[in-house]
């Protein structure tokens, strides 16, 4: 096994990035981004980034554009400082664990004016940032991401609006917009949405008029400019500054003015433009809805700042008061004779352009100059150098044309995201979009991986093994945003409704017409089975924590009829819409303090992996692998990881059902007794049902797949290489199904006798990703071992996530414990740090415990919870079994937002009721990324143990048929060792 060059990949990745025209006297060329690999990777794929910058950029204009230098440590970043210019430098928040204000003043001694802007991970990140005793006058500015990319565009205007606004403005007569805001988390929503509408506006009045006036293109340069203010000085500085070229105001209420907190401030800024410039549009925006009156007393706009619905609310005000394109093909004279949309056309096109329209077009460089306007900066070079002289004749040149246009297609597309195209589908190397906007959490991993893949050695790593991503297609956030608005369904926002109202609902709604479009050209392509999964701006990120909130739907798309599948296709995406509104992600919302109306869902449509067999559809075999253990037993090290693994979909280890479990970096190890392989082996698995083509997705996610029982897999010949029989005679277990007995799922062949090189591929695939990424990871995956067929065997990964953990060491000395004065001891357990706030415990006591009636004791704990949440208290939960499994003979099969204000979560085990620790599901991720205490502990463990006796003597709060609910006087002592997976809670 080969490992993956990385400096390599990043150098090349680097090197192939577009360099972009600088069309303004002053313009950001140089970036130098300190983070992690995989945070530069998806600031650059969100949303098309660079395309963004384009859009406000002349076709016809050829001038060097901003290049983004991507290091991943300060030390790194000086070098380069010291060697190199630099217009802007963007800190990412995450890049070190020191203070990052030491950096930034150790750049300024370098190089004293050079900007320097802090960007945070998450508005959470604000207050610690703000209470900790930083320096910060050496930054520019400090903005906040939460996961999209566009305030990345808007932090590069930023900067070039400050430079530019004088000079253009007396040069170009261009208008100024003025924000006035001095919170963090506004001016960073803002000014994303204010540069958007700028760049909409200016993309339309190019395209109206382009082709009609080549001047008004050079005109349109000059977009208006953002400025921004933090206090009234300022703010009034800026106004007498730019009087004549105001285009509007819009301003906070609260904030400094005197050196003061000034709620008033705005309301007196506003009194002052009324005198100094009349008739000037004003737009308040406030917290308190008091001054709305206020605002409309002085002939203002106004906006609630806690709206549901903000920034549409600014985005109307800016449609409602402040009032980049196609390739024309000409004859030589100048009549149009055709017109190209998509670089998809510009091809069809050139095909069949007349002979002295090619050349007419070809000597004036007008093809490489489209592409240059597009962002295909190599395609335009390659063009470029096509000239008529160095051809025998015309139709030489039509060719050298498109053979130059599909080379330069082939190398730029691998392994990205290309705009959807009808000879794209088919093609494994990328992924197709069908619209714009952001990409969601899930598919910038994707994107990322991909390109990983396909511009790295993968395919050479691992001999004669075929390692990809499904087929896939994305639709960004823009299709979600109009089909909210064109549905009028902003009510949602507001308030929550029945999943059944909910979904019923959005049944009925409409799609976009051209989404349909190329969904149906896309259908008549694939007629695999797919899954059309949620990929929500929040999820799977590394700094969100939504995970499994969101609904994946399986389709069958085997019915005979087109538009039987299109119709099941369009539903499926509305039912991932409607999965935002769910009574769950309601709850969620609630409990991690996020607003519904920040989310904005992305939709990945993915070919399912697997084979038709027997009237049903399913991989060999599926699993997940994180890169970081949190329960290693024996000898395993917690860095070298675990994986689980069962026989059908993924949903079958997804949601905590039996499956086997295995160490990579040991895969001859087994971390159960043969009589604990044979007690909790695999013996059911989950496929898409072929036998109906119709179905329901109104019933839900399930409604295409059916459980099948372990023998049917069998009977498919799948089996082979995955089973093991125990021999009752010998009490042993024999690889391979060749003898009658108890069929064991314990992968022998694979894992212990290389059948096919799993374990190297984990390996390889977690390393190489969580370098990239910078945390640990945890990677989705199945496989096809193609047996009997004429190819390799293919791993494909469907999706990365990051295990965000705690990096600050906390230690427990064994020596000092007196187990004694504690409440439970725990050697698998999963946490780190010390908590002191606990004084809440609801717990299932062995002998109130049902196996029979898990289902209803998820009801009682529900409303606990919400009695928790609304009251504001964390508590610790303890209950026996695996929490969160789908199996309702495991545990008790909560979802996360039933025990959401649990802060430390106990499972323990009954003599008849032996489950491992939760691993690998949706709910066990959020437990993860949530920093929530996990503990287990196993049955008649020597060393493992809760004091129930205690427990019992303690005051009940509540006493419910299965919970009992203790409230003491006293707070417990939680005291957790990330490092030896050893906790303890101290009475």
């Amino acid at each position: 096994m080969k490992s993956i060059n990385l400096d390599e990949f990043f150098n090349t990745y680097n090197s192939n990035k577009d360099i972009y025209h600088d069309l303004m006297q002053y313009k950001v060329r140089n970036i130098l981004l300190v983070s992690t690999i995989y945070e530069a990777f998806i600031l650059e794929q969100e949303e098309r980034l660079f395309e963004q910058i384009y859009g406000e950029y002349s076709s016809l204009n050829l001038s060097s554009i901003p290049r983004i230098t991507s290091v991943s440590s300060g030390n790194k970043a000086l070098q380069m400082i010291s060697k190199k210019k630099f217009d802007l430098v963007i800190i990412m928040m995450r890049y070190d664990e020191n203070d990052p204000s030491e950096f930034a003043s150790k750049i300024k001694e370098i190089k004293p004016k050079l900007p320097i802007l802090l960007l945070l991970n998450e508005n959470t990140d604000i207050g610690p940032l703000m209470r900790k005793k930083w320096s910060f006058k050496y930054y520019d500015n400090i903005f906040v991401w939460n996961g999209d990319s566009k305030i990345f565009l808007a932090m590069i205007k930023y900067v070039e609006d400050k430079v530019n606004a004088y000079n253009d403005c007396k040069l170009g007569m261009v208008q100024i917009i003025l924000l006035v805001e001095d919170s963090i988390r506004y001016y960073s929503l803002y000014l994303p949405v204010l540069y958007s509408q700028i760049m909409k506006q200016t993309q339309k009045l190019i395209s109206d008029e382009l082709y009609d006036d080549i001047d008004k293109l050079l005109r349109m340069r000059v977009r208006p400019k953002i400025l921004m203010a933090k206090n009234y000085e300022d703010a009034v500085n800026l106004i007498e500054r730019f009087r004549d070229n105001l285009l509007c105001v819009i301003s906070d209420v609260k904030y400094p003015k005197n050196g003061n907190l000034d709620e008033h401030a705005g309301l007196s800024l506003v009194e002052y433009i009324r005198e100094s410039v009349p008739g000037l549009s004003t737009l308040l925006q406030s917290s308190d809805n008091k001054n709305k009156l206020n605002a409309y007393r002085l002939n203002s706009n106004f906006i609630h700042k806690k709206s549901e619905h903000l920034s549409e609310d600014l985005k109307k005000y800016m449609q409602q008061n402040l009032g980049f394109g196609s390739f024309v093909f000409r004859t030589e004279q100048g009549k149009e004779i055709g017109r190209a949309e998509s670089l998809e056309e510009f091809s069809v096109q050139i095909a069949r352009l007349p002979l002295s329209s090619l050349i007419y077009h070809a000597e004036r460089n007008h093809f490489s100059t489209w592409m240059m306007a597009r962002g295909e900066i190599q395609s335009a070079k390659k063009l470029r150098a096509v000239h008529i002289k160095d051809c025998s004749n015309a139709e030489e040149l039509r060719q050298k044309v498109i053979d130059s246009f599909e080379e330069i297609n082939e190398q730029k597309t691998r392994g990205k995201i290309i705009n959807f195209e009808l000879s794209a589908i088919r093609r494994a190397d990328h992924i197709i979009r069908l619209s714009g906007g952001s990409l969601g959490g899930k598919c910038r991993g994707l994107a990322f991986l991909n390109t990983l893949i396909y511009n790295s050695s993968f395919s050479n790593s691992i001999p004669d093994v075929t390692i990809r991503i499904p087929q896939t297609a994305i639709i960004g956030t823009e299709e979600y945003e109009k089909f909210i608005e064109f549905n009028d369904l902003t009510y949602l926002y507001k308030s929550t409704r029945k999943d059944e109202v909910t979904r019923k609902c959005f049944r009925e709604a409409s799609l976009s017409i051209e989404l349909i479009r190329k969904l149906k050209k896309f259908l008549k392509k694939v007629k695999d089975p797919l899954a059309i999964r949620s990929s929500g701006i929040f999820e799977d990120s590394l700094t969100q924590r939504f995970s499994g909130i969101y609904h994946t739907y399986l389709i069958p798309n085997n019915d005979e009829k087109l538009e039987v599948r299109l119709a099941q296709l369009r539903t499926a995406i509305k039912m991932v819409y409607a999965s935002v509104f769910s009574e769950a992600a309601y709850s969620y919302f609630e409990a991690v303090n996020h607003k519904i109306e920040e989310e904005r869902m992305a939709v990945i449509i993915q070919k399912v992996v697997g084979k038709e067999l027997n009237e049903k559809f399913y991989p060999q075999f599926s699993g997940i692998a994180q890169s970081y253990n949190y329960y290693p037993v024996s000898y395993l090290k917690p860095s070298e990881g675990i994986s689980v693994i069962g026989v059908g979909l993924g949903e079958y280890v997804l949601e905590g059902e039996k499956a086997f479990r295995f160490c990579p970096e040991h895969p001859e190890l087994n971390i159960l007794s043969p009589d604990e392989q044979l007690n909790q082996t695999q013996t059911n698995f989950y496929a898409i049902d072929l036998s109906k083509s119709k179905i329901d997705l109104l019933q839900g996610e399930s409604a295409a797949i059916k459980k099948y029982h372990i023998e049917e897999a069998e009977k498919d010949g799948m089996l082979g290489k995955i089973a093991s029989v125990w021999d009752y005679q010998n009490q042993r277990i024999k690889p391979g199904i060749y003898s009658a007995g108890p069929r064991i799922i314990n992968f022998d062949y694979i894992l212990k006798y290389d059948a096919f090189p799993l374990s190297d591929i984990l390996k390889l695939v977690m390393e190489t990703i969580e370098i990239a990424m910078g945390t640990p990871v945890e990677i989705e995956f199945s496989v096809a071992l193609n047996e009997n067929e004429q190819k390799n065997p293919e791993f494909y990964i469907l999706q990365i996530k990051p295990l965000v953990r705690n990096s600050v060491d906390f230690c427990i000395s064994l020596d000092c414990i007196d187990k004694k004065k504690l409440l439970l001891y725990s050697e698998k357990a999963m946490g780190n740090g010390e908590i002191k706030s606990i004084h809440d415990i609801i717990c299932v006591f062995p002998e109130n415990f049902n196996k029979a009636e898990t289902v209803e004791m998820t009801e009682e704990i529900d409303k606990l919870n919400k009695k928790m949440r609304e009251s504001g208290k964390e508590y610790l939960l303890i209950g026996p079994g695996r929490w969160g499994t789908r199996d309702r003979w495991l545990g008790i099969p909560v979802s996360w937002v039933q025990i959401s204000n649990a802060r430390i979560i106990v499972e323990y085990n009954l003599e008849d009721l032996r489950a491992d620790p939760s691993l690998g599901s949706h709910f066990f991720h959020n437990v993860i990324s949530m920093d929530v205490g996990y503990f287990s502990v196993p049955y008649n463990s020597k060393t493992n143990f809760i004091n129930w006796n205690w427990l019992k003597q303690q005051k009940i709060e509540y006493q419910g048929k299965y919970f009992t609910h203790i409230r003491l006087e006293k707070n417990l002592t939680v005291k957790m060792d990330g490092t030896k997976s050893i906790s303890l809670i101290e009475i």
